[in-house]
């Protein structure tokens, strides 16, 4: 009997593995999040058309001044991104279920590698905290919401 139960709670685990397996083989990964045609705009033009939303609430406009100050000098306006420069924040690429409030702390804190669009590497950003960065993002959701990206 005991050898039967490990059978049965092998196959999940086997199947768990295959999964991990091939989250981490490179190359081999399809994304379904693509990333516009830029080529028309000139460089540093906003590459998203964002919608503001009629209010924030506090702490995202305090996100907002720290965006303005750290963020949007590549980032752009409103996160609408800068063609050549940084992408657009409000993008469903960037959606909640895609990438994780934690997501912006960690490339705030350590950069990150380019993966999404061809603008190059981010550098970590210097001088600002975990806690603006929180609010960054309270201010970067809001604007997401605006945009009908969920």
């Amino acid at each position: 009997m005991k050898k039967f139960s490990l059978a049965i709670m092998a196959i999940p685990l086997a199947g768990l593995g295959f999964l991990v397996w091939n989250a981490l083989v490179p190359g081999q990964q399809t994304h379904s999040m693509t990333s516009p045609d830029t080529s028309a705009l000139q460089e540093g033009a906003p590459i998203a058309e964002v919608t503001l939303p009629a209010a924030l609430s506090e702490n995202a406009r305090i996100g907002e001044r720290a965006f303005d100050a750290k963020c949007a000098v590549c980032h752009g306006q409103n996160a609408a991104g800068q063609n050549g420069v940084a992408p657009p924040l409000v993008h469903p690429t960037y959606r909640p279920g895609h990438h994780a409030d934690a997501a912006f702390l960690i490339a705030a804190r350590n950069g990150v590698r380019a993966h999404h669009w061809k603008f190059g590497n981010m550098p970590p950003v210097e001088g600002i905290t975990e806690g603006e960065v929180r609010l960054v993002t309270q201010y970067i959701r809001e604007l997401q919401r605006a945009n009908g990206i969920e």
